[in-house]
């Protein structure tokens, strides 16, 4: 089973407008992968959808708790400081911590990477297009 993290660009617009985010979930779901998560993932999670999109905390707790449970969490050993957004270091923190071959992201300073310490860093639609087959 191949281990992948999501970056919080993948998991909000998959939960709040569909599209080619929800079908990296459906498609992660088919089986074959393990999705890993660490406890800044989930929080920043909450606070977006909180304070960007006026998410209820009923909201919040509807919808974010299946999807952690899904989910295997990682608490990252340290922290390490490769990109300049502490964010994006959140992300590559779980990847370290799980030992992830995937890391799927939009973010642009995270795909320059192109990889970190095994993991692919890879688009959504990158991944799906994968997924499909030639």
């Amino acid at each position: 089973m191949k281990r992948v993290v999501l970056d919080t660009n993948v998991y909000i617009p998959a939960l709040v407008f569909g599209g080619v985010a929800q079908r990296v979930f459906d498609s992660l779901d088919s089986g074959g992968f393990v999705v890993c998560v660490s406890q800044p993932i989930v929080d920043e999670v909450t606070e977006v959808l909180r304070h960007k999109f006026g998410w209820t905390p009923a909201e919040l707790d509807y919808a974010l708790p299946p999807l952690w449970k899904r989910a295997v969490m990682v608490t990252p050993a340290g922290q390490i400081t490769v990109c300049v957004d502490p964010d994006d270091n959140r992300i590559l923190e779980c990847a370290r911590e799980a030992r992830a071959d995937i890391v799927i992201t939009g973010d642009d300073h995270l795909l320059r990477l192109e990889c970190f310490e095994g993991a692919a860093i890879i688009t959504p639609r990158v991944f799906l297009s994968h997924r499909q087959g030639p």
